[in-house]
């Protein structure tokens, strides 16, 4: 892929994070079971993986399962594991070889054990990487998360290692899954919804978001291309006014 001369390189987003959501209409669509959607959703994961590379951005963040998704069907939980334990297998050569390092956002704990220690193995393999970040967010919750950064800093305060003055921001989300990496500037859902869904909550408070209305299972490059020209056409204020950012 040509860095498209549309696109200004010099207002690239950072951190582009993605709710990938619409596999199981896209599968019910065409009559088919909804992990066949899960499954060409994958062929989506690599191209926008590959398209995030090329633009040299920093960091790509993928919501693949919240803690809420344990409720759905189990056989539709296990053909998620199962997909997810094989695209690791299959992707872990390609990311050392493309300069990836693979994170994961979430507990891992209630992962299944073999899905776990093949998402071990990838981050152990991939973490002297220094080009995309490439975060999986697996059973995650924003709440959950802040819950977790909360119970931390909270024990530093019990046993005196920390003043509670000196909690700011920048050491409260120090603490946070994401901790030392920006928040995303771009926010995309898949889908056609118009809802966070419990994910970066935090991290998100001045990220642009983009809706858009193709399913997951459709989603490539183009539109990658398509959001990320949405957020140059934007102007980021960060609370101030339209004057006060525009270039004199």
């Amino acid at each position: 892929m040509q860095f498209p001369q549309e696109l200004d390189p010099d207002k690239l987003p950072a951190h582009v994070a993605i709710i990938m959501d619409g596999n199981g209409r896209w599968a019910q669509q065409r009559g088919l079971p909804r992990p066949m959607g899960h499954q060409v959703g994958v062929e989506s994961v690599q191209a926008v993986v590959r398209a995030a590379r090329k633009l040299d951005l920093q960091v790509l963040t993928l919501y693949a399962f919240s803690t809420e998704n344990w409720k759905r069907p189990p056989f539709e939980v296990n053909a998620l594991m199962g997909l997810l334990k094989k695209y690791l297998l299959h992707e872990l050569e390609t990311m050392v070889a493309n300069n990836v390092s693979l994170r994961c956002l979430g507990r891992k704990d209630r992962l299944p054990d073999d899905v776990r220690d093949i998402l071990d193995k990838v981050i152990a393999d991939t973490a002297g990487n220094d080009g995309l970040v490439f975060n999986l967010a697996l059973n995650y919750g924003s709440r959950v998360e802040i819950l977790d950064a909360v119970k931390t800093v909270a024990g530093q305060c019990a046993n005196g290692e920390l003043a509670a003055d000196a909690i700011t921001e920048e050491l409260f989300a120090a603490h946070l899954y994401t901790g030392g990496l920006p928040d995303p500037d771009l926010l995309i859902r898949t889908g056609g919804e118009a809802r966070l869904s419990n994910f970066l909550l935090w991290q998100a408070s001045y990220a642009e978001i983009c809706f858009v209305d193709t399913l997951w299972p459709d989603f490539r490059e183009e539109n990658l291309l398509d959001a990320i020209r949405v957020y140059q056409g934007r102007q980021r204020r960060f609370g101030m006014t339209g004057e006060q950012v525009r270039p004199a």
